[in-house]
């Protein structure tokens, strides 16, 4: 088979991957052309931000000199550089001393500013508090507790209550910190799994269009679970606009008690839109309703990009667990830091687990026999953490212990400057939304809802907008909906992914606005208009 961009048998088969590993035939496309004309390579297909938030870098770099003095105060072999293990004894003492000899250093006043929160607000001890700091970042010794530091705990969970819409809510959440959000979702998986949560075949809902591993993961031999679809996908808002809410009838599907558990991205991947109030409230009625022991997991990483967002984990605490990235709001995807929060009083994971079959209990006691005197009190939160080391190697469990120190300095400069850095990065990604849109001849409706962190472009709906119904349908019976990115990527050296790969609508694409400058979005904009205009013009040569 050529890999002719224009060959309908090579597009049909590229339509069956996932849209980002059709990324990599884009790119290369996109490259060519950009080496055979004038026109500049612009890739807004992944969502890495090109920004990154200096302060707390500064502070964990500041923070490893520190620790570093506190090692090289007991030398074994000073001129090999092997030195003791740091000492908590008058460790904070020593801290203070090296915050003020640096005070002129942004990190240094991260740090103070940090410090002066867990030691005043929070009443942690100073040097069990500036101990874990040292130890933690030098990275000597095991994660312990290897579900989370203790500290970092209460830094992250604090910032968690803000980020997520909790606002005075006093739940308390658990925390597992994890490799990413993505390490989160293999855990969560498979936990599910073995604990008897969800058996092969049984009922998963899925909000759609979402991010492709949750499409793609459950389909797996492993789960084979039976999808349910809960779209967001139809144009419902005023004069055929999408709105990406999903309407009513959608989410009764929830009300059938088989529908064990949902999955969720809240704000959506790719329309980058928050559940609406009333889609919040509504959900509430048919959890609490119909279908109380309804497991709901929720990946709600773009949730810092809409003022006043509110997540599940605090509207349906007891059947709520949550995924937290910070790769997206402080550019730190390389850094691979997340957190899981499950509320720690009763939740329906334990509930259900304690509700199983005797013979299954049984057979969940003998798998963590090893953990505790009594497996079946064991949480499912503290399962999570065994099962992603096979159990057996609970004890060296944990993410690395310098990730969760900067985690720590994301989650405590992200708190204490929230007023200030919310507003000025919800600006910076809303302004490139609207120089996308500017461009492209659309409209962009405004929506209180939206965090603007993607762009979900129906080609369908600004075709029949632009030159009519019978236009729209002519497209779509004459071409592949792949075939509008691969002409976008071939002929104008631009790169988005196809809307369908997260089931959305199939002749959509998905814009990053995170990973370019503004610039370059009015020129994604005015391309996007070109490929469509191009069609048109054929249409118009078929009719005659």
């Amino acid at each position: 088979m050529t890999n002719n961009p224009q060959n309908p048998e090579f597009l049909k088969a590229l339509s069956n991957m996932s849209p980002f590993e059709i990324k990599g035939t884009l790119i290369s496309l996109a490259e060519k052309d950009a080496r055979r004309s004038t026109a500049t390579f612009l890739n807004a297909g992944r969502g890495n931000p090109n920004w990154l938030l200096s302060y707390p870098r500064k502070a964990f770099f500041l923070l490893g000199e520190f620790a570093m003095q506190e090692a090289d105060r007991v030398k074994y072999c000073g001129e090999l550089g092997i030195v003791a293990s740091p000492c908590e004894s008058g460790v904070a003492e020593r801290f203070r001393a090296f915050l003020d000899a640096n005070r002129e250093k942004t990190g240094a006043k991260v740090l103070a500013h940090f410090y002066s929160y867990m030691t005043e607000t929070r009443k942690a001890d100073p040097d069990d508090f500036v101990f874990e700091l040292v130890d933690g970042i030098l990275g000597d010794h095991y994660p312990t507790p290897p579900r989370i530091l203790r500290y970092t705990e209460q830094i992250t969970r604090d910032y968690l209550r803000w980020a997520m819409g909790g606002g005075d809510d006093e739940t308390v959440y658990d925390l597992f910190a994890t490799e990413g959000s993505t390490a989160g979702m293999c855990y969560v998986f498979d936990s599910l799994r073995a604990n008897g949560l969800l058996d092969k075949g049984d009922r998963l809902a899925l909000f759609t269009p979402c991010f492709t591993p949750y499409l793609e993961i459950p389909e797996l031999a492993r789960f084979d679970y039976d999808v349910v679809s809960i779209s967001a996908n139809a144009p419902l808002g005023p004069e055929g606009y999408h709105t990406w809410q999903c309407p009513r009838e959608e989410l009764d599907k929830l009300r059938d008690p088989s529908v064990k558990a949902v999955c969720i991205t809240n704000p959506s991947n790719p329309p980058s839109v928050c559940f609406s109030d009333e889609v919040l409230d509504y959900l509430v009625d048919i959890v609490r309703k119909d279908n109380p022991k309804l497991m709901i997991i929720t990946d709600d990483v773009y949730g810092t990009f809409i003022k006043g967002f509110r997540s599940l984990m605090y509207v349906l605490p007891y059947n709520t667990l949550c995924l937290y990235s910070f790769s997206k709001y402080f550019g730190a995807t390389g850094w691979r830091v997340a957190a899981m929060a499950l509320r720690t009083g009763p939740n329906v994971f334990d509930d259900r687990i304690a509700a199983l079959p005797d013979d299954r209990r049984k057979e969940l006691d003998k798998r963590y026999e090893s953990l505790s005197l009594k497996p079946g009190s064991l949480r499912f939160i503290d399962r999570l953490v065994a099962d992603s080391r096979l159990v057996a190697l609970n004890h060296t469990a944990g993410l690395s212990t310098p990730q969760q120190i900067q985690m720590a300095l994301f989650s405590a400069f992200g708190l204490l400057h929230a007023a200030d850095l919310q507003p000025k990065l919800i600006e910076m990604i809303h302004k490139r939304l609207d120089d996308l849109w500017s461009t492209t001849g659309f409209t962009l409706v405004p929506d209180k809802y939206r965090a603007g962190y993607y762009s979900q472009i129906d080609i369908m709906v600004w075709a029949a907008k632009s030159y009519g119904k019978e236009f729209a349908d002519w497209i779509d019976k004459t071409y592949l909906p792949l075939d509008f990115v691969i002409r976008l990527a071939n002929e104008t050296a631009v790169v988005l992914l196809n809307g369908d790969g997260f089931d959305g609508p199939k002749w959509s694409v998905r814009a990053s606005l995170a990973n370019l400058d503004e610039d370059a979005y009015l020129r994604i904009g005015t391309a996007v208009r070109k490929i469509l205009d191009e069609y048109h013009a054929r249409y118009l040569a078929a009719q005659k």
